[in-house]
């Protein structure tokens, strides 16, 4: 379970990025969060994991405080949280096997990490997670051979070997064509429902929220506007969240979805 207790987050600027967000999301949800650029989805998101801290509030993961954890307890918090970014964030000169196995660094030593020496178990759990996201026979490839779609499976499969619980997505399929983003969305979708991961996915297409997600959740000058089902989710409320009619820059092709 995530709680999220009258969170805010002021920049230096002055900018208020979240403003009092109250959110509880279950184990096993897939959450879709919406809304335009600046609205605050990647705030909130990084604020889960504390990429971001937040300046009022609280954020409590499974029972623990992520906001008051410090060294070794906000270690193993975090080791339970995966990241999605919209730019992959691999290591391109690395191969692909190399770049699955970071998800693994949270268990061990800095030594062993550093001189890359994982143990068999691990390595077997990259294959695993390689062969779940279908892209096993890259294992040795270079990551920048490799497609913008096929780099993002690397990317899950990463957090698929760091065993996370949680999954957080950072707009994953923002620079992908719409073919590759339906494979994308897919492939955590799947997980999502045969791991029982929880996931929560920054989107801009709302079809896409419609399509893969269990509940959407609106922002809008970093405060929730909707909160509710995707049966609840309809144009009107979204008009509501954009603050406009929906246009072709929040729709994809239904044909893609």
């Amino acid at each position: 379970m995530i709680e999220l207790r009258h969170v805010t987050k002021i920049y230096p600027n002055a900018t208020k990025g979240l403003n009092d967000i109250n959110l509880t999301i279950q184990e096993g949800e897939f959450v879709a969060i919406v809304g335009l650029s600046g609205a605050g989805k990647s705030t909130l998101l990084r604020s889960i994991n504390r990429l971001h801290d937040i300046s009022e509030g609280e954020i409590i993961i499974n029972g623990h405080s992520i906001t008051k954890a410090k060294g070794q307890k906000l270690r193993l918090i975090r080791r339970n949280i995966g990241m999605i970014f919209q730019s992959f964030n691999l290591v391109k000169r690395s191969s692909v096997i190399r770049n699955v196995l970071a998800g693994r660094v949270g268990y061990h030593s800095t030594l062993r990490t550093l001189t890359g020496r994982f143990p068999k178990l691990d390595i077997e759990l990259a294959f695993e997670a390689l062969s779940r996201v279908n892209i096993a026979e890259k294992a040795y490839s270079r990551a920048d051979e490799l497609s913008g779609g096929q780099q993002q499976r690397v990317a899950i499969a990463r957090v698929l070997a760091q065993e996370a619980k949680i999954i957080l997505a950072d707009e994953p399929v923002a620079s992908l064509d719409p073919l590759t983003t339906k494979q994308v969305m897919d492939d955590l979708k799947k997980i999502n429902l045969e791991l029982g991961i929880t996931t929560i996915v920054n989107l801009h297409f709302i079809d896409l929220a419609r399509t893969y997600a269990t509940r959407i959740i609106g922002l809008r000058a970093g405060e929730v506007v909707f909160d509710g089902p995707v049966s609840e989710a309809t144009d009107e409320r979204f008009a509501e969240i954009y603050g406009r009619p929906l246009g072709q820059d929040e729709l994809l092709d239904e044909a893609v979805v």
